[in-house]
């Protein structure tokens, strides 16, 4: 073990194209909410349906886009639109250097959705 050739399992930091970057997963869940709900209606009945469609989705893609050895975990939610105003906050306990998080928030005139995906490093 240990000599060259050989595939080091003890990496302890992603390299930076697998690093999970705030921008690009942002990107990926801005294109899934615009495609998924640019017309949706807010109908109560759907709406765990939809958010896990949602989740999953985003999950599989951000899983494409080759963050190895992350652990990446999707939270949706949607409420109907009524001009209120919405706060959410996370607290995580991680390793600022490897792991990170993206948000976005998406609205129509019937609902408005929140996502936050956030990516853990395996060491």
């Amino acid at each position: 073990m240990g000599e060259s050739g050989d595939n080091n399992s003890y990496t302890i930091r992603p390299n930076f194209q697998h690093k999970f970057r705030t921008a690009i997963v942002k990107d990926c869940i801005q294109s899934v909410l615009k495609k998924e709900l640019k017309s949706k209606q807010y109908i109560p009945e759907e709406i765990p349906q939809l958010t896990r469609f949602l989740s999953e989705t985003i999950k599989d893609q951000l899983k494409e886009l080759g963050f190895d050895r992350y652990k990446i975990v999707v939270q949706v939610v949607i409420g109907e639109q009524r001009g209120e105003g919405v706060k959410m906050a996370a607290r995580c306990f991680w390793d600022a250097d490897t792991d990170n998080y993206a948000e976005d928030v998406f609205m129509n005139e019937y609902l408005f959705c929140v996502v936050a995906a956030f990516g853990c490093f395996y060491y």
